[in-house]
C-alpha cells in the first residue's frame, strides 16, 4: 500500500484527559508502514484547550497534532466539520478518520480501515469493532431506525425480540466484514469523495443521530457503509457524554436527544410519516410501561420518556420547522 495521508479528527468537550489518552494511542499507530497520520483536535469551547496544548508540547506531538479552539460549543457535527475543514487546509487527505475522545485505537486499527477502503472503492464509510474498558467485546452496528423499530423498542418484547431482528436498530455483528446501514461515529473512516458529494455532518444535530443521518445521506448518494471487525477500538461508552453511561442507571434524556430524533425522522421519511412514528412509539411505550409496572420494574424505565416524547413530537405545529442540511 502506497503511503496514505490519514487525517484524524477528535472533537472534545470537557474531557481533556481522555483526549490525551486517545492521542497517545494514535501516536503508536503513526509507526505503521504506509500511513502518514496527522491529527486535528477540536476543543468545542470547553476551556480545555490549554491543558491539551500543554500535553501536545510535552509529548513532542506538535509536528503532527493541530489544536483548534472552537468559538462555541456547536455540537458533535459542528466540531467534526470544523476539524475536517482544518485538515483540508494543509492538504486533501487520503481519508478522514473520526475518533471519539473516549476511544483508543488498538494496534493496526486505522490501517485496517484504510486497507479496506483502498480495496473497496464503492464503500464510503468504514467503522471498527469495539471493546469495552474491561476488554469485553461490543460488536455492534446498526440498522436505520424506522416505525417498526420504534414500536418494538417501546413494547419491550424481551426474548421475543430475536424474532424481529431484521427490524431492530442495534445488530450484533460477526467476525467478518459486513455491509450495514450505519456505524458508531466513535471510529469512522471516511472517503473524501463522499464529503465532496454530500458535504459533512448536518450541524442542525447538536448531538445524537448525526452519524445515522450522515450514513443515510451517504447511502442515498451511492456510498456504502461497512463494519470492519479487524479494526479494533476501545471505547469507554458514556464518558464523552454522560447520556449513554450505563453505570449510573436510567436517566432523563436531554431535550437535544428528542430534537435530533424528531429531525432525523422528519428529514428521512417526511413530517407526516414522522408523526405516525411518534404516535406508534407513544402507544408502544405505554404498553411497555404497563408491562414494567406489572413486573415491578418501573425503576428501570427512562424517566419521563413518554412525556418528553409527546412534548417534542412533530404533532405540534411549533415542532415542524426543519432547516435545510447545514454542513
Amino acid at each position: 500500500m502506497t503511503e496514505l495521508d490519514i487525517a484524524v479528527v477528535i472533537v472534545t468537550y470537557k474531557c481533556a484527559a481522555l483526549t490525551i489518552d486517545s492521542l497517545r494511542s494514535v501516536a503508536v499507530e503513526r509507526s505503521a508502514a504506509g500511513l502518514n497520520i496527522r491529527a486535528v483536535v477540536v476543543d468545542n469551547a470547553s476551556g480545555d484547550a490549554s491543558s491539551i496544548a500543554e500535553a501536545i508540547e510535552s509529548n513532542g506531538w506538535r509536528s503532527w497534532v493541530t489544536l483548534v479552539t472552537a468559538v462555541k460549543n456547536g455540537g458533535f457535527a459542528y466540531g467534526n466539520n470544523l476539524g475536517i475543514a482544518r485538515a483540508y487546509e494543509d492538504q486533501v487527505p487520503s481519508y478522514i478518520y473520526l475518533l471519539n475522545p473516549d476511544a483508543q485505537v488498538r494496534p493496526g486499527a486505522i490501517g485496517s480501515l484504510a486497507r479496506f477502503l483502498e480495496s473497496h472503492p464503492d464503500v464510503g464509510i468504514a467503522g471498527s469493532s469495539f471493546e469495552n474498558l474491561d476488554g469485553s467485546d461490543w460488536p455492534i452496528a446498526f440498522h436505520f431506525p424506522s416505525l417498526m423499530s420504534e414500536m418494538l423498542q417501546g413494547m419491550e418484547l424481551g426474548p421475543l425480540m430475536r424474532l424481529f431482528k431484521r427490524w431492530t436498530v442495534a445488530q450484533e455483528m460477526t467476525k467478518a466484514p459486513q455491509r450495514i446501514d450505519w456505524i458508531c461515529g466513535a471510529s469512522m473512516l471516511i472517503r473524501p469523495a463522499l464529503l465532496d458529494s454530500i458535504g459533512g455532518m448536518d450541524e442542525n444535530y447538536f448531538l445524537y443521530f448525526e452519524e445515522t443521518d450522515f450514513c443515510y445521506r451517504a447511502k442515498k448518494a451511492g456510498f456504502a457503509t461497512w463494519y470492519v471487525p479487524e479494526s479494533r477500538v476501545m471505547h469507554i461508552r458514556g464518558q464523552s457524554t454522560t447520556v449513554t453511561d450505563e453505570t449510573k442507571g436510567p436517566r432523563r434524556l436531554p431535550s437535544y436527544w428528542f430534537e435530533s430524533r424528531r429531525r432525523y425522522f422528519a428529514m428521512t421519511y417526511g413530517i407526516g410519516h414522522a408523526i405516525t412514528i411518534d404516535i406508534v412509539a407513544f402507544l408502544a411505550c405505554s404498553i411497555g410501561l404497563v408491562k414494567r409496572a406489572a413486573l415491578g420494574r418501573t425503576h428501570t424505565a427512562t424517566p419521563h420518556f413518554i412525556r418528553d416524547l409527546i412534548r417534542h413530537s412533530g404533532i405540534w405545529p411549533r415542532n415542524r420547522k426543519f432547516p435545510a442540511v447545514r454542513c
